[in-house]
């Protein structure tokens, strides 16, 4: 495990009392409509029937190809959309707790001071007619904390402790590589003090230097602030290097969820076991001793999924009740949590030593 990485046994001994956020039964469910009249002809079942607990000051990763719904579940818990079924319990730091899902747009407001988020692409996400100090102290003048010269003071500490300049304030984003902006972004996430952060695919659209510092940015600020990441990626390599657990997606629903080591080295999915395969060896020396898992077939449209388990048609270890029974996420041994019939007595690969 390294050093960034917490004892995950500490999670499971408290989870009672840590868990900040527990997810039960959502599904997202998007509606296709066609002609004239926008009649509904079917779904498209994005998010369907996921359940987890977030503790707090962990990172949970969330990966999965793209499709599978992860992005869409995380807008789900910032209630960018409302879940068509199911429910986001918030423990707030006085230990309340609150249905998001259930919230309205003018209910939600103070929790979305708790609950901030990181976006993809640092220069779509900021607003080019804007200076750095009306974007990020824009959270700031909505919710009447700061204006003035409190506000560039507010403004300027952040900078800096993102890393950046305080003497940039007046610049526009088109002034700043890929990595700068994404350090703004995160200065903007960081202005009201929240307590869960959703980072999107934080350090995809940036070079693999740049990824490795603002990585290491994000890691000192979760100990600083005390911060709770959900953290959504594809990078494999990444998520091993930062994240506490992992909770693994397929076409909209969860299919393993434990430590992130037990997960790397000892899979219980069979779809996890490939994208284990794919995992990058940089030492040559071990790059033969395992070969790569490449799944036949397409991934299943999430508006007319497969019946049973959706990973099924693509599955070289499936069986009859696997085309006909949903499997449901359980324990499977050790807080490891596995939606295979067959979890127990498969023998998956992990990623290779």
């Amino acid at each position: 495990m390294s050093d960034n990485q917490q004892d995950a046994a500490e999670f499971h001994a408290q989870a009672a009392a840590k868990t900040i956020l527990d997810i039960r039964g959502v599904k997202m469910h998007f509606p296709i409509t066609k002609g004239f009249l926008n009649r509904q002809v079917g779904t498209v079942k994005a998010v369907d029937d996921v359940s987890f607990s977030l503790y707090e000051g962990e990172t949970l990763g969330l990966v999965g190809e793209s499709g599978c719904g992860k992005t869409t579940l995380g807008r789900c818990v910032l209630r960018v959309y409302k879940p068509t079924t199911g429910s986001i319990i918030y423990q707030s730091a006085d230990g309340s707790t609150t249905d998001l899902a259930a919230l309205t747009e003018r209910e939600l407001k103070p929790f979305r001071r708790e609950i901030r988020m990181i976006f993809q692409d640092p220069q779509s996400s900021l607003n080019p007619r804007h200076t750095i100090l009306e974007i990020v102290g824009e959270p700031l003048m909505v919710n009447k904390i700061a204006s003035g010269k409190e506000l560039e003071d507010r403004v300027s500490a952040l900078l800096q402790r993102v890393g950046l300049r305080p003497e940039y304030l007046r610049r526009y984003p088109h002034a700043f590589s890929g990595g700068e902006r994404q350090r703004i972004g995160i200065a903007r996430a960081l202005a009201l003090d929240p307590r869960l952060v959703v980072a999107d695919e934080a350090v995809s659209a940036l070079d693999v230097s740049v990824q490795a510092q603002t990585l290491n940015l994000l890691q000192d600020l979760q100990k600083d602030f005390s911060l709770t990441y959900l953290f959504v990626a594809h990078n494999l390599s990444v998520v091993q290097h930062v994240c506490t657990r992992v909770a693994v997606m397929y076409v909209g629903r969860l299919m393993e969820l434990t430590d992130t080591q037990e997960l790397y080295f000892n899979p219980k999915h069979p779809y996890t076991e490939a994208l284990m395969s794919a995992v990058p060896k940089p030492d040559p020396r071990v790059r033969h001793r395992s070969e790569r898992i490449r799944l036949e077939g397409e991934v299943a449209d999430p508006a007319n999924p497969p019946a049973g388990c959706h990973f099924h048609p693509r599955c070289k270890y499936a069986q009859e009740r696997c085309r006909a029974e949903v499997p449901a996420i359980r324990d499977v041994g050790g807080g490891h949590l596995c939606a295979c019939h067959f979890a127990e007595s498969l023998k998956l690969k992990g990623v290779v030593v």
